[in-house]
């Protein structure tokens, strides 16, 4: 029996339950040796996720309001705070890019290289907080989806609708801006976090994960990016053919990418909702609407996420309706069987860079 068909069971059953620089490393657990076993020959067993409680001040910290960052912080040139689409905004204007990061939720949602459109997309019909902002690039943690976690926890994470805080900001030679930003710690929660952004003719995004207890944690994470395209009919991601997906329109079953991912799979065709364990890192999302491809590359995530919901869920979604034909979700994870595994004092790296090219 190969290594990938014994797998896949076990991460059908993973989905529908739910280099970078370090201090020191954390492990990702090898997709293909993912399976429990007893045979010392065939590797460690697949560990599953820590399973989180709820926060004892979780709600509290989504009633508190956001709070200004020190004038230090803000002197400069290009950084402000404001407002974007009504929410309060970390503001980067520079003559390489013009970019927006919501203060709740830490939340990119805008992105514009000069002389480009904007590479992310943010839904018109945005429900007001502390609904989730749809759009950007939500930050998915310590859990993707409700992977390993019960129903008494909200789904991808804790930390999409409390407020952040502007840590630090600067700027290099060449006008490419430096963003750290946090959000609160959380009562209970060995866990910590940091995101750090490069913002100017490309984009660099950077999760930090430490544990800081005294116990290893396994966790799952995601950078859920929304990107704007003309037509998601017309598009297409390169990098994702011939690798095996767990597609949760199907129960979490298991298939292979025939060909490079389009909207048209006939098997399935007008949705997709795949996830794609040790995909590579790699992938181009061309759209000959726009005359554009934008290149990912991610570094300690082994998972790509694939979602678009299609015509019939979308007009089943408020905060979605028609406009779901200009967007496609390509996301930098770490999920399904691809945990991260901490030890105390242990650091992990989610890196994931962004480009912009024209059309040959």
């Amino acid at each position: 029996m190969s290594p990938m068909s014994r797998f896949v069971p076990l991460l059908c059953c993973l989905l529908l339950a739910g280099g970078c620089g370090v201090e020191r490393t954390a492990r990702v657990p090898d997709a293909a040796a993912a399976v429990p076993s007893t045979s010392a020959e065939s590797g460690p067993a697949v560990s599953t996720p820590t399973v989180f409680r709820l926060p004892s001040d979780f709600a509290a910290w989504q009633q508190s309001p956001v709070v200004a960052p020190d004038a230090a912080v803000l002197a400069v040139p290009g950084v402000s705070i404001g407002r974007f689409q009504g929410l309060d905004a970390v503001l980067v204007e520079t003559p390489l890019a013009t970019a927006a990061v919501s203060l709740v939720g830490g939340q990119l949602l805008s992105w514009v290289p000069a002389g480009q459109e904007d590479v992310f997309w943010l839904s018109p019909l945005r429900a007001e907080l502390p609904t989730p902002i749809r759009g950007g690039a939500p930050v998915c943690w310590p859990y993707f989806s409700r992977h390993g976690q019960g129903n008494d926890v909200p789904s991808h994470g804790f930390v999409r609708t409390l407020p952040w805080t502007l840590v630090s900001a600067a700027r290099e030679d060449d006008g490419t801006v430096l963003l750290e930003l946090a959000p609160p710690a959380l009562q209970g929660l060995a866990l910590g976090l940091r995101m750090q952004l490069r913002i100017g003719r490309q984009l660099e995004q950077r999760l930090v994960t430490t544990n800081n207890g005294s116990e290893p944690v396994r966790y799952t994470e995601a950078l859920h990016n929304y990107f704007h395209v003309a037509d998601v009919d017309a598009v297409r991601i390169e990098g994702l053919a011939g690798r095996t997906f767990l597609d949760k329109n199907d129960g979490g079953n298991a298939h292979v990418q025939q060909g490079e991912w389009t909207l048209h799979d006939p098997r399935d065709p007008g949705r997709s909702d795949r996830l794609f364990a040790d995909a590579g890192g790699r992938y181009s999302l061309v759209d000959p609407k726009l005359g554009r491809r934008i290149d990912v590359s991610v570094e300690g995530g082994r998972t790509a996420v694939v979602w678009n919901p299609g015509e019939a869920a979308a007009a089943r979604m408020a905060d979605v309706g028609p406009h779901w034909r200009g967007f496609v979700c390509l996301e930098a994870a770490n999920a399904g069987p691809d945990l991260v595994e901490l030890a105390p004092g242990q650091t992990h790296v989610l890196v994931q860079r962004i480009a912009v090219a024209p059309l040959d």
